[in-house]
């Protein structure tokens, strides 16, 4: 019996699967339009004293390498914390909607936006809205000269130096897990000339700064690599490589973006691209599907045609999208050099990495079984609420559910000719029943069976309020969250006026 209190559950594993007839299908976002939405514009994104001392062309960047990209509930502003010139500057950029930025003036460098001014390689900060010392509400890592210095600050612009870790290597990332309310660092490791090059290590502490103390006797262990599953170019003949893995709590289950090392070579930049996996403990991963995820252009010139990675905070949920941010390299065609170094964006479905589907007379690879409908029935679950929701597409026919005992049997009069069928498309749509209240069930072990005659099922959740808050974990936020999780809200903060307007 599995508890469902905790987010929208997905259905990018069979974790909650019993039995089905439905046939998975796995979902890519589209990059925007309006992309990228960063350039390198400003005197200070225009740096590159590597390539000025080597008498090279530049390499300008404004781009999350990591970095993080989160809504602040406080000021209402999606904010975003970039690379700023070539492995300069840490720079912090605003946003009333996520595709327009602006860069504010503050006073760290007068007239600039250049929040930190070290020098830096990867870095990430993350917005920690449970943090119980407002003057570390932010918090951020980046390593230079072979260890990661931390920082914390009250308002993400003046920073605090609180330590330095012990010797790790470049591209080394931390990410929150509060299922098990710990903070996690992603270090980089590598063994050369060995079947995993880079991968990376693993270190876990429930304070953000222990690690500045070093890793004492629970040294960082071997955590995940790529493997066989994992592909690289055809045409460099390279063995992929894991360059980095950023996570995030996503509703019900940890978020792994993996930059997958695809290769390199002397006439284009290496490219990485992003690919998913999804965990129940932060730990062990599911990758089911290898496929990139956010993938580079395959067009010279493109602002992404080198390099693809993700940012830190993984993604937003904007309306009934997530936003997820990247550092896209442009590439200088006939050498290695990373060239312009920008921010795009790509969008999906809310939960829309996976659907289960009943599609009959789609033309592609999948197989349908024959009949009128396909359905899907849960595992024993248990919930406290009274209000079932679906995530799902139903495009010409219709999605009705009904409840089960432990057994099987149907409880009445939850039951399929007595609900209300859902014909549309919504990523938030509530299951009515002519009579009955799921509250009476609470606490109770029930199935759940979903019956589609058409259509695609993304995800289900049982909440306490008929307007559909989840209770789950919002990744790096958005508008429509006051706090750390999806609950529903008396009062919607107002937006702050301190020095960010």
């Amino acid at each position: 019996m599995v508890p469902i209190d905790l987010g929208r559950q997905l259905f990018v594993d069979d974790f909650l699967i019993a039995e089905t007839t439905l046939t998975r299908s796995w979902h890519r976002p589209s990059y925007h339009p309006a992309g990228p939405v960063m350039r390198p514009e400003t005197p200070w994104e225009m740096r590159d004293d590597a390539a000025e001392r080597a008498q090279l062309p530049g390499n300008p960047a404004a781009m999350p390498f990591s970095d993080g990209v989160f809504f602040d509930p406080r000021d209402r502003l999606f904010k975003m914390w970039y690379m700023a010139g070539y492995g300069a500057a840490t720079c912090l950029a605003v946003s009333e909607d996520g595709i327009r930025w602006r860069r504010p003036a503050f006073d760290v460098v007068r007239g600039t936006n250049i929040v930190h001014g070290d020098y830096r390689d990867s870095s990430t900060v993350w917005l920690d809205l449970d943090s119980p010392d407002p003057r570390e509400r932010y918090k951020m890592s980046y390593w230079y000269d072979n260890a990661v210095s931390l920082l914390t600050s009250a308002d993400g612009v003046h920073w605090t130096r609180r330590g330095r870790t012990p010797r790790t290597a470049d591209r080394t990332t931390f990410f929150r897990n509060p299922f098990r309310r710990t903070w996690v660092y992603s270090l980089r490791a590598n063994v050369e000339n060995a079947v995993s090059g880079r991968y990376r290590r693993y270190w876990e502490n429930r304070d953000f700064l222990a690690a500045a103390n070093g890793w004492g006797d629970r040294e960082p262990v071997a955590w995940i690599k790529a493997d066989s599953a994992d592909f690289a170019r055809p045409e460099l003949a390279a063995r992929p490589e894991l360059y980095n893995l950023d996570c995030v709590a996503y509703e019900s289950v940890m978020l792994g973006l993996f930059s997958v090392w695809r290769g390199e070579s002397s006439a284009r930049e290496k490219i990485n691209e992003v690919a998913l996996g999804f965990s129940r403990d932060g730990f062990h991963w599911h990758r089911p599907n290898r496929d990139t995820f956010l993938g580079v252009s395959e067009e010279a010139g493109s602002w992404n045609w080198g390099n693809v990675q993700s940012a830190g905070g993984g993604c937003l949920v904007v309306g009934d999208q997530l936003h997820f941010y990247v550092s896209g390299r442009q590439g200088r065609p006939g050498t290695d050099a990373p060239g312009i170094c920008s921010t795009g964006l790509a969008t999906i479905r809310r939960d829309g990495f996976a659907s289960m589907d009943w599609r009959p007379g789609e033309p592609g690879p999948r197989r349908i079984p024959a009949g009128n409908a396909g359905t899907l029935t849960t595992r024993a679950v248990k919930f406290s609420g009274s209000h079932l929701f679906v995530n799902a597409d139903i495009n010409g026919g219709e999605l009705r559910v009904e409840v089960l005992d432990r057994a099987g049997a149907v409880i009445a009069p939850f039951t399929s000719a007595g609900c209300e069928p859902i014909a549309q498309d919504s990523t938030r749509a509530l299951v009515r029943w002519a009579r009955g209240s799921l509250a009476d069930l609470a606490g109770t072990p029930v199935r759940f069976r979903f019956t589609l005659t058409r259509g695609r099922l993304f995800a289900f959740w049982v909440s306490p309020w008929p307007t559909g808050e989840s209770r789950g974990f919002p990744a790096a936020g958005g508008p429509e969250f006051s706090g750390a999780t999806d609950t529903r809200a008396a009062l919607r903060p107002s937006r702050g006026s301190g020095t960010l307007d």
